[in-house]
């Protein structure tokens, strides 16, 4: 049976969306919560607790205080959705199982959107790695450099579900030890083709052609798998001797 607090939570949350509530708008007062939906006040405070640590409101006390709705980060709501995966067996399947259908649509879902700042930061990533890495460090930052030119492109997609999405796989990749581990490993067939891919993407980006979007970022996730799956092997047969 659901706790009381709970439901009254929950109500909160409608009240907030049937409102149209935004960040700093201020809930009703704790009486009127009471009267409101017929709750003590232990519940009522309850109902509020939930929902701040759910990150939806903050409270505030002293003169002006009171429960307003509050803004949540997107990195915060991918923080708690990370926790969940964290004692999850994750692999590189997993991941690219997704990105290989959805960047492709997020990619075209920004064609014909760009400015030519847009243009600009998409190329500043990519100086980062310009040539080949010289030591295990410098490519394990391209690595990382090289994810960032997928997060512009989810910055600017016109759609919240699809990029917070394409977001939290890009997260995955640069916070899973197992990827770390990966990136660790000298990989230069994973720097060229990342760059050649990256250099038709803004060339069909420029052209405004979703197709060649589409195919070109398509056949960049598979790429990246194939090989990231050979590194993936080589980790996992390094760190588990019992695959030996």
């Amino acid at each position: 049976m659901t706790k009381r607090s709970d439901q009254v939570a929950d109500a909160l949350k409608q009240l907030i969306a049937e409102h149209r509530l935004k960040p700093g708008d201020r809930l009703p007062q704790e009486k009127e919560l009471m009267t409101q939906f017929s709750a003590s006040k232990g519940t009522a405070r309850e109902a509020l607790k939930a929902l701040e640590t759910q990150g939806l409101i903050i409270t505030r006390t002293g003169p002006g205080g009171g429960a307003f709705v509050a803004d949540v980060p997107p990195d915060r709501a991918m923080s708690l959705l990370a926790n969940y995966f964290y004692f999850k067996d994750i692999t590189i399947h997993d991941i690219y199982q997704l990105r290989v259908h959805l960047e492709p649509e997020m990619a075209a879902s920004v064609v014909g959107r760009l400015s030519e700042g847009d243009f600009q930061r998409l190329q500043t990533t990519m100086t980062i790695y310009d040539a080949p890495p010289t030591d295990q460090q410098e490519e394990h930052a391209q690595r990382i450099a090289e994810l960032s030119f997928h997060e512009v492109l989810v910055d600017l997609c016109p759609n919240p579900i699809l990029s917070f999405t394409c977001h939290f796989l890009l997260g995955l990749l640069k916070n899973l030890r197992l990827c770390h581990n990966i990136y660790d490993l000298p990989n230069p067939e994973l720097w060229e083709t990342g760059r050649h891919y990256q250099m038709q993407l803004i060339s069909a980006l420029k052209r405004e052609s979703e197709a060649d979007v589409r195919r070109i970022m398509r056949e960049h996730m598979i790429r990246a798998e194939a090989l990231m799956q050979e590194q993936e092997t080589i980790v996992l047969d390094e760190f588990l001797p019992s695959r030996r």
